[in-house]
């Protein structure tokens, strides 16, 4: 199912909802800011760095990192 079908069943739905609370939520949900305004300046910081260490090939696939951490799970 591609993202126009699944906005037009949205759509379908929301015209469909009888419940005000319901709706008062989807409201909110519609009218907030982005998360990324909403975090910390230091939380930037590091989502930024992780992004670099990315960008520059500093990273330890999945497994690696299971079979360090393994004996702590």
């Amino acid at each position: 199912m591609n993202v126009q079908t699944k906005k037009y069943q949205l759509i379908e739905w929301i015209t469909s909802i009888q419940d005000t609370r319901l709706i008062n939520k989807l409201v909110k949900i519609a009218e907030e800011t982005d998360w990324w305004d909403n975090i910390s300046d230091a939380e930037k910081t590091s989502i930024d760095q992780g992004i670099r260490d990315l960008e520059e090939g500093r990273y330890v696939n999945h497994s690696e990192a299971r079979k360090h951490y393994e004996k702590y799970l």
